[in-house]
């Protein structure tokens, strides 16, 4: 059996109890929920209360009569839409053409004809559910449209700043983003840099350069995301790369940039004689440490980023690799950082002083294979090497 709240509801308004009493019983006998107004005032109260499905409504009635109650209603935009039946004694054209103009759904002459009432009850109820359909349809429509909108400009805004950065400076969503957001945390930093990339693109149509630097970014990007690091920003021909796995950055740094050197190797042999007259060789620079993670900028113009003494130490290790001919130096901090042992070898290359501190950095080259050892020196930060 249907409950009160699934059953239609049609509010009967008309100032005769006889015609209440049939309407009701007419209604009643077809499964509709029924409440009766003896007045408009009435009939508005009860709308109030709860919005009815249909109202039946009479036109002359003392105090505020039929059109009235229909045109407030017309002009409540919580009551606009309910459907309105005039039921009047009302037979002549000027009548029938205000009805019209209170913009009511139909317009009966009494005596009222039962078949011809309740089947438009069912076809005006019928019309609603449809129309209530497509307003559900179309809403539907238009937000899963917003959705996609969002998502692929999320999708789109994620190549310009990473999930990694998102997390921390859009916690409650992109929106959130603001200057400022941002937290200490210890992380690896990765810097690697092309060699002698100047006299490679002055020597090149500039087209052939960006395809092959391009080249150039997605393997080595391939390789920092596989081990759980991400590209914090493209410096011309270089990159700085962020880990930050809890516990594990260290060695997630150092397997990325043996990737890295892989990647390399397979990108000389695709480009070679093509857009590459000689193989590409790049530095590597690794390091661990406190930084700040998070957004810098103005209101109106930011950017996302990394800042501490770790990123410029890594930077510093990245350019020694020039010094000491090797691909890549790790410093004795990451190290240090290591939870177990990895398979790789290491090669004390010098230690390095920075400036205004008294603490020495080990210099490690490391290889997936043994090299010769080089001559031992110390190195401070803040001197070229070439100068000592």
């Amino acid at each position: 059996m249907a409950t009160n709240q699934s059953r239609p509801y049609i509010l009967l308004v008309d100032d005769e109890p006889n015609n209440l009493f049939f309407l009701e019983e007419l209604l009643a006998g077809e499964g509709y929920r029924t409440h009766a107004a003896q007045s408009g005032l009435e009939a508005l109260a009860a709308v109030e209360c709860e919005s009815p499905d249909i109202i039946l409504l009479d036109v002359m009635m003392p105090g505020m009569n039929g059109f009235d109650v229909c045109g407030y209603l017309r002009e409540n935009e919580a009551y606009s839409t309910i459907p309105v039946i005039f039921l009047t004694a009302l037979d002549d054209d000027e009548s029938r053409l205000k009805g019209i103009e209170m913009m009511s759904d139909d317009y009966l002459t009494k005596p009222i004809n039962s078949k011809m009432l309740l089947s438009k009850l069912r076809n005006l109820l019928k019309l609603q559910e449809m129309r209530q359909r497509q307003l559900q349809q179309n809403a539907q429509q238009q937000l899963d449209a917003a959705r996609n909108i969002s998502e692929n400009l999320t999708e789109k805004f994620r190549l310009f700043v990473p999930e990694q950065f998102l997390q921390r400076i859009a916690p409650e969503g992109v929106d959130s983003i603001k200057v400022g957001n941002a937290r200490e945390e210890e992380l690896t930093i990765l810097f690697c840099d092309i060699r002698e990339f100047t006299a490679i693109a002055e020597g090149q149509d500039p087209k052939q350069t960006f395809a092959w630097l391009n080249g150039f970014f997605e393997h080595m990007n391939e390789a920092i995301s596989r081990h759980n690091g991400f590209i914090d920003k493209f410096l011309g021909d270089a990159i700085m790369a962020v880990f930050d796995r809890d516990g594990h950055h260290a060695e997630d740094a150092i397997f990325a940039a043996l990737m890295m050197a892989e990647n390399l190797q397979l990108l000389n042999e695709t480009y070679q004689d093509s857009l590459l007259t000689k193989p590409i060789r790049m530095g590597i620079g690794i390091h661990t440490g406190l930084a700040v993670i998070g957004t810098v900028g103005a209101s109106s113009r930011m950017d996302s980023t990394v800042i501490g003494d770790v990123v410029n130490t890594a930077s510093r290790l990245e350019e020694l690799t020039k010094t000491y001919n090797c691909d890549m130096i790790v410093s004795g901090q990451t190290r240090e950082h290591l939870t177990s042992e990895i398979s790789v070898q290491w090669h004390l290359l010098d230690q390095l002083k920075p400036r205004g501190k008294k603490q020495l950095i080990d210099l490690y080259e490391v290889t997936a294979t043994a090299k010769k050892p080089l001559p031992h020196r110390l190195i401070d930060v803040g001197r070229s090497p070439a100068s000592q």
